[in-house]
């Protein structure tokens, strides 16, 4: 399963690489591939997991999340 979150605040590889590593600490993330250009996040999920926990890892690293889908 995929989810897209829309995510500003990230300026550079060095911003995605973060990002990517808060949501892919969470278990049930196999893995996110972060994109500054377009403000926006792919995440693969293993697991379910609530919008409000990748909501949390992504803000926690310091960024603003917008709309999941």
């Amino acid at each position: 399963m995929e989810k897209i979150m829309n995510v500003t605040g990230m300026m550079c590889p060095r911003c995605e690489a973060r990002a990517q590593k808060a949501l892919e600490a969470l278990p049930e993330v196999e893995k996110a591939v972060a994109d500054h250009n377009a403000d926006k996040i792919v995440v693969t999920l293993k697991a379910a997991v609530s919008d409000e926990a990748l909501k949390a890892a992504v803000e926690g690293a310091g960024y603003k999340v917008g709309d999941i889908k």
